[in-house]
């Protein structure tokens, strides 16, 4: 597990005070709005700050420790760091500077240059020069000098947020390949939902200094509490699914799931393969009655588990279904005329899915997590979640088009 338990107080007025744990294996997000604390964190977390109190361990490992009186350096914790702008030495060749990672390293090496290079694809790159490359190609050279450092865990502090699109979509595919084939584990900074979506089996929300939700990430991306992190219109239900079917005539692919099946926009998987779906609250309607021709194909019948005020005019409805749930955002207008209440029959309408086809979960099973707790508990047992599971198929539809 990795062990972060500390507090910092800055002269600005700022506080960091977090005590939580992650799966040793993985990618896990440290996710929320610019100035919450994520970067701090990651510096605590490779010595680049020091905290004022408090314990950070990985494994068995133990980085800082107040009360023992231990500090590693930077150069001793074994850390990889990726930066937002990728910091390569100008003066050197893509393969200078990848062999400065190697040469910096004081542990065994076990992670290879040329699967670095193979990986992340710049193997035509080796004798250009920083200068010549474009933003996503700096980004892979900088995560390869990082990986070279042989590092007992890469911290990457929102390694995409200086790319646009066309270049997030170009290096996208290399941080999959990096989580899927690796066995590091990796805190993955980022403000941007899209992102934690694809690359994280886990996430820490962090607001003002704190964790205020940790766990896996269908579990955090759903809570109601979250608004302030998430914004009212990106909270939803994440699936995990199967897919099963795919009609070209119409550019659609069918998924299933233990509550039934979804029609979502023809998926690059083939059938059997996994794909993990996210449905926005914005984008679930709620019926009373079975809806009949509706332009919405995708329904399934539930039971209100909960109605939770949220920002503005808005409620947040859970939606019980059989085997899981789903949220849907309506006005509190909308509450009171149908008066919704916790145990009402309803139908939920899906207007719109999006769905991520990698596969989803760790490589194997078993993903922890500790709860945060505004006072230091880092001798308390950690809290075991579902790990996220590839689903090996699905239940016949509740609902049909």
């Amino acid at each position: 597990m990795i062990e972060i338990d500390v507090c910092l107080a800055r002269n600005t007025g700022f506080r960091l005070e977090v005590n939580f744990s992650a799966p040793e294996r993985g990618v896990t997000a440290l996710f929320g709005r610019s100035g919450s604390g994520k970067t701090t964190i990651i510096q605590v977390v490779a010595g680049s700050v020091r905290p004022d109190r408090g314990r950070i361990a990985v494994g068995d490992d133990v980085f800082f420790d107040s009360e023992q009186g231990i500090d590693l350096p930077m150069e001793r914790r074994g850390v990889g760091y990726v930066f937002q702008d990728a910091r390569l030495f100008p003066h050197m060749t893509v393969e200078n500077n990848l062999r400065y990672g190697e040469r910096r390293s004081r542990r065994a090496r076990t992670i290879r240059f040329d699967a670095v290079v193979d990986m992340l694809g710049i193997g035509h790159l080796l004798k250009r020069r920083p200068h010549t490359l474009s933003g996503g190609e700096k980004q892979r050279v900088a995560i390869g000098r990082a990986l070279l450092s042989q590092p007992r865990l890469l911290l990457m502090d929102e390694p995409l947020a200086s790319l646009d699109e066309m270049r997030k979509g170009e290096i996208l595919p290399y941080l999959e390949r990096l989580r899927d084939e690796l066995l590091l584990p990796i805190l993955y900074v980022s403000h941007s939902v899209e992102e934690v979506l694809r690359l994280s089996d886990a996430v820490a929300a962090v607001a003002d200094g704190k964790v205020i939700a940790c766990g896996g990430l269908a579990d955090v991306l759903s809570q109601p509490e979250l608004l302030p992190v998430l914004g009212r219109f990106d909270l939803g239900t994440i699936l995990d699914c199967t897919v099963t079917a795919h009609d070209e005539e119409f550019g659609l692919s069918t998924v299933s799931f233990p509550d039934g099946e979804l029609r979502v926009p023809l998926v690059g998987r083939p059938v059997g393969a996994a794909a993990r779906v996210r449905i926005r609250s914005r984008d679930v309607s709620l019926s009373l009655s079975r809806p009949i021709d509706v332009s919405v194909t995708n329904r399934l019948s539930g039971t209100i588990a909960s109605i939770t005020r949220a920002e503005g005019p808005f409620s947040d409805v859970e939606v019980a279904l059989a085997h899981g749930k789903l949220h849907s955002l309506v006005t509190q207008e909308s509450v009171q005329r149908l008066a919704l209440e916790p145990g009402m029959a309803v139908w939920a309408m899906i207007k719109a899915v999006t769905v991520d086809s990698r596969p989803a979960g760790f490589n194997s099973p078993g993903a922890e997590f500790r709860s945060p707790s505004p006072v230091s508990r880092r001798h308390q047992p950690a809290a075991t979640l579902p790990a996220l599971r590839v689903i090996a198929g699905g239940t016949p539809p509740r609902e049909t088009s």
